[in-house]
């Protein structure tokens, strides 16, 4: 598949999504449109778009090249299952409390619980690890382009990305949320489809029929799922569960992103039906996504494939992408090439309108009546936010590109631990500890210092733990120390809490 055809469907599919965006903003491209969608989104179309948002190129590509290492396999499935139970306490406890309260941004919660200052910190740690996630995301994707597309142009990194960036701006700043909910439905489209045809033209490939597959990756030396036997190892059952728990509720509960499609729909009921449908699809996707990965490693050693290197340095990411251009038919290539494109694009493009819906009303209080006077003034300043935020996200991923050596999938999570465990330690204190609250100018620091002492740990884990391994459950033990930092400064509250 030669890098200009790659580069023609690239331009064709982003010309659909603008022409999409261009018929929404035309209608309405106020604040009400761009943050909540109107109010009024179906909740079908948001619980399939949601497929799109919380998958990712990272899923597409690191999940599948993670199961060739045989201490991974299928065990990434046990953190699924935990993400599945997740998105139900989600459902059930989370979504009630915002649609109660009516909230734009779901960190007014904490102002209203906590105080101005414990709000100002949570959307802060929001913003940090929002725009560190999606860009590590987006830079798998644009590393990928680079390599397949765009080194046959002679065109450097830094441009790649901000190609990649400006056409995800120019369809999102107008329409933002209200846009997102129906280009997402069509990029989890390409997605899904992307994912069965893609087992379909490898099982056509390897010779087998629906049958055979299922019997050679159930026999193949890819497909453990759980892992019971060394609690020391990382990919053990019990931390990838609780792990998959308490990542979903921070990196989606807690997070504006997911939320903020979930808040778009009319009533809690609708709500509750888009994450109930969401959970399920979810399950079913990924446990495809770990049979192409099975697939993949047996395609390549019956073909004699060698894992692509960047650097020398061997990179499972790539594997996918490298049997997709240049050793199956064209047909399967752009189905993998719509697949990876809109995983990426709908995660980076929520992303963005997430950023700047919380930036305008966590910091900037667009939401406030006194800040409503002049409507035109404020879609100025949301299109300079969103702006912002894009040439923020470059150049993080143009640093991520001179730093990273590490497996995408691995140091997301891992950035994930870190960042997300303060969120969880805050609202686990809103919601437990109803006749205290805290000390609000002590907070900030309360939250730094939780991943700090992670980081230590981990860090110094040979030291301290011998053989024990840190994985997924270190965001628990941030949300943890979290908690018992803001009960040192914690103090009765006037009366009891309301929420």
């Amino acid at each position: 598949m030669s890098p200009t055809l790659i580069l023609s469907i690239i331009l064709v599919y982003f010309g659909l999504l603008l022409f999409i965006a261009y018929r929404i903003g035309k209608k309405s491209s106020d604040n009400d449109t761009f943050f909540k969608a109107n109010k009024n989104s179906k909740w079908y179309l948001v619980a399939f778009g949601m497929i799109g948002t919380a998958l990712s190129g990272v899923t597409f590509i690191s999940v599948p090249g993670a199961v060739g290492n045989p201490e991974n396999q299928f065990s990434y499935f046990q953190f699924v299952l935990g993400n599945a139970l997740g998105f139900i306490l989600i459902a059930t406890v989370l979504l009630p409390l915002y649609y109660r309260m009516n909230l734009t941004s779901i960190y007014s919660y904490i102002e209203q619980r906590l105080g101005v200052v414990s709000y100002k910190t949570a959307a802060s740690i929001f913003l940090i690890s929002r725009t560190i996630g999606s860009a590590f995301r987006l830079y798998l994707v644009v590393l990928v382009l680079q390599r397949y597309v765009f080194d046959a142009f002679h065109v450097p990194f830094a441009a790649t990305v901000l190609i990649s960036l400006g056409l995800i701006f120019a369809y999102t700043y107008r329409g933002g949320l209200k846009t997102i909910i129906i280009t997402d439905t069509l990029q989890t489209f390409f997605l899904v489809t992307s994912v069965f045809l893609t087992i379909y033209f490898i099982c056509s490939s390897l010779n087998y029929s629906p049958t055979q597959a299922f019997e050679a990756v159930k026999n193949s030396s890819y497909s453990q799922i759980f892992f019971y036997e060394d609690y020391l190892k990382g990919h053990f059952f019990w931390k990838q569960l609780l792990g998959g728990i308490f990542v979903t509720i921070a990196m989606v509960g807690l997070d504006q992103d997911l939320m903020q499609k979930n808040l778009s729909c009319a009533t809690i009921q609708e709500a509750q039906k888009n994450m109930f449908t969401f959970t399920g699809i979810f399950i079913l996707i990924n446990l495809f996504f770990l049979s192409v990965g099975a697939l993949l490693y047996l395609y390549a050693a019956q073909n004699q494939i060698a894992i692509p290197t960047v650097n020398d340095v061997p990179r499972t990411d790539l594997l996918f992408p490298e049997i997709a251009f240049h050793h199956l038919e064209i047909i399967p290539a752009i189905t993998f090439l719509l697949g990876l494109t809109a995983a990426t694009f709908a995660t980076t493009d929520s992303a963005l309108t997430a950023l700047t819906t919380s930036f305008c009303v966590d910091f900037l209080h667009m939401d406030k009546p006194e800040n409503q006077h002049s409507p035109q003034k404020q879609v100025r300043i949301r299109h300079q936010v969103h702006l912002g935020f894009s040439f923020l996200m470059f150049l993080v991923i143009v640093l991520f590109n001179i730093l990273n050596d590490e497996s995408v999938v691995k140091m997301i999570f891992k950035v994930a631990s870190y960042t997300y465990g303060p969120l969880l330690g805050l609202y686990g204190f809103g919601l437990f500890m109803k006749t205290k609250t805290v000390n609000d100018r002590w907070v900030p620091l309360v939250c730094m210092m939780a991943p700090l002492l992670c980081w230590g740990m981990t860090t110094y884990a040979k030291e301290l733990f011998g053989a024990y391994q840190f994985d997924n459950e270190l965001i628990i033990i941030n949300g943890l120390l979290t908690f018992v930092g803001l009960l040192f400064i914690s103090k009765p509250a006037v009366g009891q809490t309301r929420f």
